[in-house]
């Protein structure tokens, strides 16, 4: 006789079909009929216990790090240094006056107060030198007479001048006036920087399928380390692309923080190019000999730049433009090795060191890829100079801390019971708050030697 299951109770999942009674053996229902029913979902899951990496790893920190930036405890709302200023300056042309048969030429020009009676001035674009008779104001400016020869074209406006000397008569007082030696004065406010996590007493206590590392199945941690990877990025960030704030209408209270890009466009160099030519890397070095730049760099690249100097390389060891691959690993212990493990290629030209480096933060299609900013190349922490042996950090990272109180990367939990965090003042609160701050700035020292690059 046919026969069928009761009803379900309420709260049952899924159904079981009615029950026949069979003559047929191979008509006999068994219980694997019942419990892998994937329809009415007896099946037990087949999950894949691993997180997929979709995207590989994403995290962008690490520029400060591998390029050396130092760090230093702070103890104030802001950061003050000072930066020497050039010894040598050249004076403008901004107007001039009639031309005599004597050589004789008045001219008004700019840094009036750079030169004296008795200096020698010599034009930068057309060599022509001249003696200093008397300076005036910047309106009047000053008398030249040209050392050998009369003027037959007076000085153009915007013509440069260089102080290369001074000639004086036998006799002759001392000079009346002196040079004060200039230092500029900068001012970096600390950045603060803030993040949080929350997670409820429920979720904190559900197993999942995903195997999050180490054994652990709580997907709540997942999120909690995503939410302090986060942070660790935005901090980094806001190193890089923070500036003083210079907008009244700005929130109060927030003096911003000048970041790495925002010193060495106000400061430092911007190429333009697309390293399509060896030219590109000339361009840029004649330009660091003019800062006087120490030999070696970090390039920091999005792919297309990064792909481009592979190319002026393999066109460079074809050719013999190029030095190739160099001899030289200051930054890494002098070892090629170490260069490869942290992922830099290098090679040298015109005297220089670069070390080049793919930089994820401008190829992730999130962030900055496809953007204005190309890359930076930065002078390596550290790296004497050739001539004088001094050693100078280039990128200075400050955080605040006292008597043993560190503000450089503070974590805490508060909560209402949940994970046995009691901290929060209120024991009804039935969730579990993650809290990540940190308070620091970035110290970009002579920025005129760093150089920011940007898409053509």
């Amino acid at each position: 006789m046919a026969w069928s299951t009761s009803t379900e109770a309420s709260g049952v999942v899924g159904n079981l079909a009615s029950g026949t009674m069979k003559s047929d053996p191979s008509r006999y229902t068994a219980i694997d009929d019942f419990i892998l029913r994937s329809a009415n979902g007896y099946n037990r899951p087949e999950v894949r216990e691993l997180l997929v990496k979709t995207y590989g790893d994403q995290g962008i920190t690490g520029f400060l790090t591998l390029t050396g930036a130092t760090k230093n405890a702070g103890s104030s709302d802001q950061v003050e240094y000072f930066e020497e200023r050039r010894r040598h300056k050249k004076v403008t042309v901004t107007g001039t006056g009639a031309t005599g048969a004597s050589g004789l030429v008045t001219i008004a020009m700019t840094a009036t107060d750079f030169i004296q009676a008795n200096d020698i001035v010599m034009n930068t674009a057309t060599g022509k030198r001249f003696i200093v008779n008397s300076v005036n104001s910047a309106s009047t400016g000053a008398t030249l007479y040209a050392l050998n020869g009369i003027i037959t074209t007076a000085p153009a406006v915007n013509d440069s001048y260089a102080v290369i000397g001074n000639l004086y008569p036998q006799g002759s007082d001392q000079p009346t006036k002196f040079i004060e030696p200039g230092v500029d004065r900068r001012v970096n406010p600390f950045a603060i920087v803030k993040e949080r996590f929350e997670v409820n007493g429920s979720q904190a206590t559900n197993i999942g399928y995903i195997n999050i590392g180490n054994g652990d199945y709580r997907w709540f941690m997942y999120g909690e380390m995503e939410a302090r990877k986060r942070f660790m990025d935005k901090r980094e960030m806001t190193l890089l692309f923070s500036e003083r704030v210079g907008n009244t209408d700005t929130i109060s209270n927030i003096p911003g923080s000048e970041g790495y890009f925002s010193a060495v466009e106000s400061r430092g160099n911007i190429y333009g190019g697309s390293f399509a030519t060896m030219q590109d890397i000339d361009d840029i070095i004649i330009e660091l000999d003019k800062q006087g730049a120490p030999s070696e760099y970090a390039m920091y690249l999005n792919r297309a730049f990064d792909l481009a100097i592979d190319d002026l390389l393999a066109f460079g060891v074809a050719t013999q433009v190029t030095a190739g691959l160099p001899g030289q690993f200051g930054a890494f212990n002098n070892s090629p090795d170490m260069a490869i493990q942290l992922g830099f290629k290098s090679f040298t030209r015109g005297g220089y060191t670069f070390h080049k480096h793919s930089w994820k933060l401008l190829n992730d299609p999130t962030l900055l890829a496809g953007g204005v900013y190309a890359g930076a190349m930065i002078p390596l922490s550290f790296v004497p100079d050739a001539k004088t042996g001094m050693l100078s950090p280039a990128l200075e990272m400050n955080y605040k801390a006292a008597n043993g109180y560190s503000r450089e990367l503070e974590h805490w939990v508060t909560g209402g019971g949940v994970l046995g965090y009691t901290n929060n003042g209120d024991a009804g609160t039935d969730v579990a708050t993650f809290h990540y701050r940190s308070e620091c700035n970035l110290i970009t020292r002579a920025a005129n030697q760093h150089v920011v690059l940007k898409t053509a």
